[in-house]
């Protein structure tokens, strides 16, 4: 059955995008991370795919309602440089605090996905709110484990520790902007950490391809991590 979606307005006065699964729960939730070009039409329509799949979902618009079309990358790699970590995890608390306030949301159940700039923010945050956290799935994260980061951003190897909940991360073979020898030290440091974590790199797939918007979109991988990623999340909060 379909879920239904509208724009709220958190805590903190952050706005986010939330959708309601149909019938009343309790539903397991999801925190979803944007990409670098904002809460576009590509987002919009993913948590509403949450929804439709049982999971009340919330994406936070941490870009304060900038949009940056794919084809701008030099105007969402600028915004990109200018966020804060520390104020995105803030308001990753206060997007789960909405959802946990409501009837139809389980209490406990939450976990935690993201795409590129995401995909960091996904990682990041299954160290930083471990606590609230049951699972997560880091798509292409760039800026985990780059030896420097063209970003400027704090590499995030050293909270593998402070993890608690097992996470996936997804990649492709094509990514140039994540290399093998990050995929490495990655392993290495979650390996050391002694944490649960399963990497899956598709061969032949590039970065963003999990975007239907986008020309590097691959259907076959899309579907397959959705797949597992579902699985994952249903399975740590059942």
């Amino acid at each position: 059955m379909a879920g239904s979606c509208e724009w709220v307005e958190l805590s903190d006065g952050t706005r986010a995008y939330y959708g309601r699964p149909a019938g009343d729960g309790p539903h397991p939730a999801v925190l979803i991370y944007i990409e670098a070009f904002g809460v576009n039409s590509h987002f919009e329509n993913l948590t509403q795919r949450f929804a439709d799949a049982g999971f009340a979902a919330i994406t936070p618009d941490i870009y304060d309602s900038k949009i940056y079309e794919y084809t701008d990358l030099d105007g969402a790699i600028g915004h990109l440089k200018a966020m804060d970590d520390d104020k995105v995890m803030a308001q990753s608390a206060a997007a789960l605090d909405f959802m946990e306030a409501r009837s139809e949301v389980k209490s406990g159940a939450n976990c935690v996905t993201g795409f590129c700039m995401g995909g960091r923010y996904t990682f990041l945050a299954n160290a930083a709110l471990a606590g609230r956290i049951k699972a997560a799935a880091s798509f292409y994260g760039g800026g985990i484990g780059p030896v420097e980061d063209f970003a400027g951003r704090k590499i995030l190897l050293d909270r593998c520790g402070e993890m608690q909940a097992p996470i996936q991360l997804w990649y492709g073979s094509e990514d140039q902007s994540i290399p093998a020898e990050e995929h490495g030290r990655i392993a290495e440091a979650m390996t050391a950490a002694h944490k649960r974590y399963t990497m899956n790199v598709f061969p032949g797939v590039g970065h963003g391809y999990f975007c239907e918007e986008r020309e590097s979109y691959d259907e076959a991988a899309t579907q397959e991590s959705w797949d597992a990623m579902l699985a994952l999340f249903r399975a740590c909060t059942a």
